[in-house]
């Protein structure tokens, strides 16, 4: 049975393990393997996790079934001083996508989101990613089309998109 858990400073070493498996994967086709690296070192080295959650107020969550981690979230409430939660990360495990896992992650986000008087759930997608569908799936709805600069050129093609609640 999957469960969803905290996660805790413990767990970055396992939230970065998990990152580098999916990102090839979800962003082979779509970014360069420069920009690849240089953003999952960006985002994912232990500073900027504890950023996150410290400075940041994210909150990262993890999905357990027995010993194992097959994926990980994370969120902010009330971002942009918004009634909306903001879901920042979320990836599964490759050889564990398609079981429902994704779902019982952004549940739980909706479930702390109302929880916090949040109206809505929001993200961001890259524009070529075929995650959009899944969110799709469940009810997000592209709202805005943004590009956002980063370092060395690199560029990040995102639609937000945000699902009511």
């Amino acid at each position: 049975m999957i469960s969803i858990i905290p996660a805790t400073a413990n767990d970055y070493e396992t939230i970065q393990n998990i990152a580098h498996q999916t990102w090839p994967i979800a962003y082979g086709e779509i970014l360069s393997k420069a920009q690849l690296d240089y953003m999952l070192d960006a985002f994912y080295n232990e500073e900027a996790l504890k950023d996150s959650v410290t400075n940041k107020g994210h909150h990262f969550i993890l999905a357990k079934e027995g010993e194992g981690i097959l994926g990980f979230a994370s969120y902010e409430h009330h971002y942009n001083q918004k009634q909306q939660t903001k879901i920042h990360k979320i990836y599964i495990l490759p050889q564990t996508q398609g079981k429902g896992i994704g779902k019982k992650l952004i549940d739980f986000v909706e479930k702390v989101a109302k929880e916090n008087d949040s109206t809505a759930l929001s993200l961001n997608v890259n524009r070529f990613n075929k995650a959009l569908h899944f969110y799709q799936k469940l009810g997000f709805e592209i709202v805005e089309e943004v590009n956002i600069e980063l370092e060395h050129g690199y560029l990040m093609e995102d639609y937000v998109m945000e699902k009511k609640l």
